[in-house]
């Protein structure tokens, strides 16, 4: 029976699959219209604003409103951390707020798809914004592009509520799984499913308010859908931490933990919030159903915000134990997720450069005999630099970029010398030896190490501007001091003072020694350039 209705009427089961697809095609366009738009100043804002886990959670659910995607929000908010602009802590408000923000899209199908039936008029606005798409250039273009959008997905409503119409006649609310705990997780769980195969929480909210309003389901049942959804769209996030950076995962899962956390208090939300709405609004759970499930979806996303904000610290912290970093890492920043956005890639990259830095010096130090200076693990700095350098290849940039590509240049150069650095380090480290034994040279040796440390000084205080002096005046010391040495050595040669070996292990350690001091006066000079063209952006 139930196979002979599916294919009378297999033209109308269709136009309801159609019109989901079309609201998902909408979604899509209208999301990366608005990007487009809109993407620029909206990442700006997060980063500006977000200074506290209330401040991130109001520009997380602003954001989020506007770009129609919560995704979009937290691939930002990845970002952010990972080039190191905002704190772990402080990217969790985005990621709750967020949340909030993705409600809009059950309002705006409520209010303007089902209420005002304004298909008509989408259609004509999907006309003009396709024309401006063609015919039109730069940012008209692309607000044609997502005028388009957003009609789309109201033809997907339209098509969606005609389609559900027929669901109507064979699915019942006494069909599915009853009003009890047990039947609302089956709900909950086919909710999570149904997210997770549409990668859309908004198109599983539009679809289960077209079968409420065709009374497909009831308020219960639509509840219990809703909540899965919100579960279910987290799995896009867990999705995109794989092979990603620590900030990566712990923030994806973050949004996972507490997402569930909030599906948990939702769901024995439901009966009390029924409770509330037949006290004071009778007849609105049956008259007006659509608008009561978008205000519980609203309402249990904003309780969880606002019980999870006090205790965000907490959270963080709760977060960095089960995701621990395992070990230091030079290039924990680097996410492949920020190459969409050249700027943050190359904040992530300066980052990574600076530490590295911190850790070449130090190691020069310590094979010098600086007791305070601390030994790098020469191959993993080595495995660090070429990941950093490999990184810095997938940035893409044109030289139209102006002060962004000053700053890409600028780190290339760094990391050239570092590469050089690195290597008088791994192959020649006899040649510190020698300086650090041999009497004639211990003011030189003084010199290299009182310059190395006023350098990480620098670099640990941020006093960028104080780099490139202190290392030019290092360099010219060392080549003022050894400029007669050679003379002197290749005269204790041909005395017999000093046999050919030796003095050639103390010519190569001279020599060693300018192209140390070489390195870090480019190395500092370069750095403070990229730090230069970095306050150009600001």
């Amino acid at each position: 029976m139930i196979i002979d209705f599916l294919f009378d009427n297999a033209e109308s089961i269709f136009q309801a699959i159609g019109g989901l697809g079309i609201f998902l095609l909408g979604i899509i366009i209208l999301t990366d219209g608005l990007r487009d738009l809109a993407g620029d100043a909206m990442r700006s804002a997060l980063m500006r604003f977000t200074h506290s886990p209330l401040s991130g959670a109001l520009t997380g659910s602003i954001t989020t409103a506007i770009l129609q995607s919560s995704s979009a929000t937290t691939v930002a908010a990845v970002g952010f951390v990972g080039a190191g602009l905002i704190t772990f802590s402080e990217s969790l408000g985005i990621i709750f707020g967020a949340n909030i923000g993705t409600t809009i899209t059950g309002w705006i199908v409520v209010l303007l798809g089902f209420k005002l039936q304004i298909v008509n008029i989408m259609m004509l606005f999907l006309f003009f914004g396709a024309l401006l798409r063609l015919f039109a250039k730069n940012r008209l273009a692309t607000f044609g592009y997502t005028l388009a959008g957003f009609s789309i997905i109201f033809i997907g409503i339209s098509m969606m509520q005609q389609g559900m119409g027929t669901f109507a006649e064979i699915i019942t609310p006494e069909q599915l799984p009853l009003d009890t705990f047990t039947g609302r997780l089956k709900l909950l769980a086919f909710g999570i499913i149904f997210t997770t195969i549409t990668q859309s929480s908004s198109a599983g909210v539009a679809m289960t308010l077209s079968a409420l309003f065709a009374e497909a389901i009831n308020f219960e049942q639509a509840a219990a859908l809703v909540i899965g959804m919100d579960v279910g769209t987290t799995i896009t996030a867990v999705l995109a931490t794989i092979g990603q950076s620590i900030e990566a995962r712990r923030t994806g899962f973050s949004h996972v933990i507490y997402n569930i956390l909030t599906a948990i208090g939702a769901i024995f939300l439901i009966t009390p919030f029924i409770i509330m709405m037949n006290s004071f609004f009778p007849t609105a759970l049956t008259e007006n159903a659509e608008i009561s499930l978008v205000t519980f979806h609203t309402t249990f996303n904003l309780l969880g915000l606002i019980i999870i904000l006090p205790f965000t610290n907490h959270f963080s912290r709760l977060m960095t134990k089960l995701i621990p970093q395992t070990q230091q890492l030079y290039t924990n920043k680097l996410d492949t997720v920020l190459l969409e956005q050249p700027s943050l890639a190359l904040t992530a990259v300066q980052n990574s450069i600076h530490t590295e830095i911190i850790a070449l010096f130090e190691h020069i130090n310590a094979i010098l005999g600086d007791p305070k200076s601390k030994r790098a693990d020469i191959k993993q700095l080595q495995n660090a630099l070429n990941k950093t350098h490999n990184f810095i290849d997938q940035i893409s940039l044109g030289s139209e970029s102006g002060a962004q590509w000053e700053r890409l240049v600028a780190m290339i150069h760094t990391l050239d010398h570092m590469q050089r650095l690195h290597e008088r380090c791994e192959e020649e480290e006899d040649r510190a030896i020698t300086l650090k034994n041999y009497k004639h040279f211990s003011k030189e040796h003084k010199i290299i190490i009182l310059g190395i440390k006023s350098l990480i000084q620098d670099l640990r205080s941020k006093k960028w501007h104080k780099m490139f002096k202190h290392s030019y005046k290092t360099k010219s010391s060392i080549y003022r001091h050894l400029k007669e040495y050679r003379k002197i050595i290749v005269k204790k040669i041909a005395r017999g003072e000093i046999d050919v070996e030796e003095g050639t292990d103390y010519l190569e350690s001279i020599r060693w020694l300018k192209r140390v001091s070489w390195h870090l006066t480019r190395i500092s000079y370069h750095y403070e350039q990229a730090l230069l063209a970095t306050g150009k952006l600001l």
